[in-house]
């Protein structure tokens, strides 16, 4: 993988998921940071097409990597599935055993303070880190915990969020005199603009030679393009400390840091087929299985294309590539955390997906080649 930063000249038009026109919904919101298809749609331009994978998008400051916090933590204390929390005093409690187990917070006898401190809402400042660098990461795939300190985010980083949203107001006038349009006459849309230092950052199997130029998002707004093999290398020290966790045959933390896709195609009756989302991996059972919690968020809506190749018989050229809408998706947010009684990989990263007896179909790990569903895993170690 060849990493690289994508730094904006300037403001970004990241136009999310909602059907938007003047006459129906006034309002275009923005989503930050853009998802993969919209990454791969600004690379196709500069590399003229082909295929590629790509890992990420995530952020940097300067030359180091930040991920989204784990969503699984009370404060800065970790959350734990009951049936891992022996000593807490609720351990009897009675749920639903086919659906997720509860969380609770996990007891040490020095989290009296943090847990106190939580309550009376000190740590819900705006200078709680919600994007923790790879040092903290680090520190958390090898221990299985975050550290009090390290929640805190740097004085001057904008750690807490590291983007502004501008509102921007579109006015159309009728000709001739002063008054806006009745129809389709005024709209407000969001722009992001990240803080200085603060770049996008992806890694992609091609290489590019910088410094480049791209459009990213709407309104032709450009992004730089920089090599930085630095962040290349964290991101293999943490991808390498993962795989070492998951090869351990015990309890294990999967920790999202892309928003996770995971449909499966089911049928009603005969002549209704469709394709359901749902916050965690089909092939992850919680009766009979290794599945057995999660911390998660709202779904990210995803409107994304589908692009296949056809014949045309009318030109010389054999084949074109032809774009068309797909079906809205909802992914999982980037830091959700799954609990596992060992760890179990995804079907959509096998290389090879067998379909009717062929392997020509090989759709269901496109979601991975575009950067979704990206995991690191933790060893639990307990208290």
């Amino acid at each position: 993988m060849h990493w690289y930063k994508l730094t904006p000249l300037n403001i970004l038009m990241l136009r999310d998921a909602k059907p938007f026109s003047p006459q129906e919904r006034a309002w275009a919101g923005s989503v930050f940071p853009p998802n993969g298809h919209t990454i791969a749609g600004a690379l196709r331009g500069l590399l003229g097409g082909g295929e590629f994978d790509i890992t990420g998008p995530f952020l940097s400051y300067e030359n180091t990597l930040y991920l989204p916090r784990p969503l699984g933590f009370a404060g800065s204390i970790d959350l734990v599935p009951l049936v891992w929390a022996k000593e807490s005093y609720i351990n009897n409690a009675l749920w639903d055993k086919t659906q997720p187990c509860p969380l609770v917070k996990s007891y040490n006898s020095k989290d009296e303070e943090e847990e106190e401190n939580y309550n009376s809402g000190k740590e819900q400042s705006p200078e709680f880190r919600q994007y923790l660098p790879y040092e903290v990461v680090k520190e958390y795939l090898e221990s299985g915990r975050i550290n009090k300190e390290n929640w805190q985010a740097i004085e001057g980083r904008h750690e807490d969020k590291p983007y502004t949203i501008e509102t921007r107001s579109h006015n159309s006038i009728e000709p001739g005199t002063k008054q806006v349009k009745d129809a389709d006459g005024y709209f407000v849309e969001n722009a992001i603009r990240l803080y200085q230092g603060w770049s996008l950052t992806i890694g992609i199997n091609k290489e590019i030679e910088t410094p480049a130029t791209i459009r990213l998002g709407g309104e032709g707004h450009r992004v730089i393009v920089e090599s930085c093999p630095e962040l290349g290398e964290q991101w293999q020290e943490l991808q390498q400390l993962s795989d070492d966790n998951f090869q351990h045959d015990g309890k294990a933390i999967a920790y999202l840091v892309t928003p996770g896709v995971f449909e499966r195609p089911h049928k009603y009756n005969p002549e209704q087929r469709a394709n359901l989302c749902r916050p965690y991996p089909w092939e992850w059972k919680i009766k009979d299985g290794n599945f057995v919690s999660m911390s998660t968020d709202k779904a990210v809506p995803i409107s994304c294309r589908i692009r296949e190749k056809e014949d045309n018989t009318k030109s010389t050229t054999k084949s074109i590539t032809k774009s068309i809408p797909a079906p809205q998706v909802f992914a999982a947010p980037p830091g959700s955390l799954y609990y596992l009684n060992k760890p179990q990989g995804l079907f959509q990263d096998q290389e090879k997906v067998e379909r009717n007896g062929s392997n020509k179909d090989n759709r269901v790990n496109n979601w991975r080649k575009l950067g979704y569903s990206e995991m690191l895993w933790i060893k639990y170690q307990g208290n």
